[in-house]
């Protein structure tokens, strides 16, 4: 049977879709469809406050995301998430005088049901990949940034502190597709017990020095605490329960092909917390079949590349074009679930004269179980004595799972863009029993 999706009233959201086929009259008034913003520029005093420093965003995204055929449950319904976004970015050296500094300051609040957990995926081991990547992290309330940042040296020394996330700066990739291997900093969904990405934020410092126009190096110190990511510590700023550090380097090259603009990172990340193994004991031996604690590790680490580059545009408007990207992740085996993955895709801005600022996305992502997580899987129901998939207490084993995406982006107004969108899984959370899934999905991302 067939749900409608459980969307929260809210008259924000609602304004939002409301405000795509309103009449304007003017850039900055409410509902404009070329103003930035839903409610438009107050009166002339949004630009007056930018023009002195003062930068308020408020957004909002919401997913919708329905399990068409297939998947672990094949009873159809759809599930809607949402997440809303307060946001000040204060220039200092306009209000206060200090020379080349920025503040931020960003809550967000997260809510909804997600159609992975239990449509998808079998819920004894559940997912990696998300049809809607902005669930998760809790139904909460969190301070998603809290920073300053100052260069020095003309520009060339850039240092950061404060509260936020890994991926904010490293292993950084945009985030228009809905489906979570497409979207985001990958690294963050392979290893999230360390890497925090958006919303959970933690104590940081990031350095960056920046050689010239196009290349720059990186490195941070990352609080690794997992108590941040409890729907109760939104806005702890206590560093109780603080397991270590993780400490990310990278490199980042943005050339210009033929004019037209790439970017390339390398980078590498190394957390000093103990890690536990998933497989031995302290013996050497399976863990699953001696019954002994899994043995711990002193570390854990990573390497991640990612490439993005426009390779076509219009004489008459550069940013219409085809860009390709790639992104790859590989991690520690004795340690990680996840060895390796990869992704790659296109988008198509501005595929049409009269949708210009429209565009479409195609991407395809493979996920890898390590062969040692898997073993563990197999030995936990030799241990049991289960073989039978569908008895309750069989641990599923996981090994590859296959995603794609393909999105029409509906630029409605320069404050509201719509993407509509279909995703099929293979073997979802890399368990070759569940069929494949097709998903169809909606995003809606707005700025007030």
């Amino acid at each position: 049977m067939f749900q409608l999706p459980n969307i929260r009233s809210s008259s924000l959201a609602l304004a939002a879709l409301l405000g795509g086929v309103s009449p304007t009259s003017g850039a900055h008034e409410m509902f404009a469809s070329d103003s930035p913003w839903m409610l438009g520029d107050w009166n002339g005093t949004r630009t007056e406050l930018l023009e002195k420093g003062y930068d308020f965003t408020f957004g909002y995204t919401g997913e919708m995301g329905s399990n068409l055929h297939g998947g672990y449950d094949h009873d159809r319904t759809a599930r809607y998430s949402d997440q809303f976004t307060f946001a000040s970015h204060l220039d200092l050296e306009k209000i206060l005088g200090w020379h080349d500094t920025e503040f931020q300051l960003t809550i967000t609040e997260r809510h909804g049901q997600n159609i992975s957990n239990d449509r998808i995926n079998d819920p004894r081991v559940g997912g990696f990949t998300s049809a809607q990547e902005v669930w998760g992290r809790g139904e909460t309330w969190r301070l998603t940034q809290l920073w300053i940042k100052q260069k020095y040296f003309d520009g060339a020394l850039d240092v950061k502190f404060g509260r936020f996330g890994e991926g904010e700066d490293f292993n950084s990739f945009p985030c228009d597709f809905q489906n979570l291997a497409f979207c985001g900093s990958q690294v963050g969904n392979w290893v999230g017990g360390i890497w925090y990405n958006w919303p959970v934020s933690q104590w940081a410092l990031r350095v960056r020095y920046n050689f010239n126009d196009e290349l720059y190096a990186q490195v941070g110190v990352f609080e690794q605490n997992p108590s941040n990511l409890e729907s109760g510590n939104g806005f702890k700023l206590s560093g109780s329960g603080t397991q270590g550090a993780v400490m990310p380097i990278e490199l980042v090259w943005s050339p210009r092909v033929n004019g037209l603009k790439g970017e390339y990172r390398a980078g590498y990340y190394y957390s000093n917390a103990k890690a536990q193994d998933v497989l031995k004991d302290s013996n050497g031996q399976p863990a699953a079949l001696s019954g002994q604690a899994y043995r711990s590790s002193s570390s854990k680490h990573g390497f991640w590349l990612g490439m993005q580059q426009q390779v076509t545009s219009l004489a008459s408007d550069q940013s219409r074009g085809l860009s390709l990207f790639a992104n790859a992740t590989m991690h520690d085996k004795k340690t990680n679930a996840i060895d390796n993955y990869v992704q790659a895709g296109v988008v198509y801005k501005g595929p049409f004269d009269a949708r210009a600022k429209d565009d479409i996305g195609f991407a395809l992502a493979r996920v890898h179980v390590n062969p040692g997580y898997r073993k563990n899987a197999r030995l936990t129901n030799q241990a049991a004595g289960l073989d039978d998939y569908d008895n309750p207490g069989y641990l599923p084993v996981q090994d590859t799972e296959y995603s794609a995406e393909l999105y029409y982006g509906i630029h409605v107004t320069d404050w509201l863009t719509v993407r509509p969108n279909l995703q099929y899984i293979r073997h979802p959370g890399g368990v070759s029993q569940v069929d494949a899934a097709l998903i169809g999905g909606l995003k809606i991302q707005s700025s007030f």
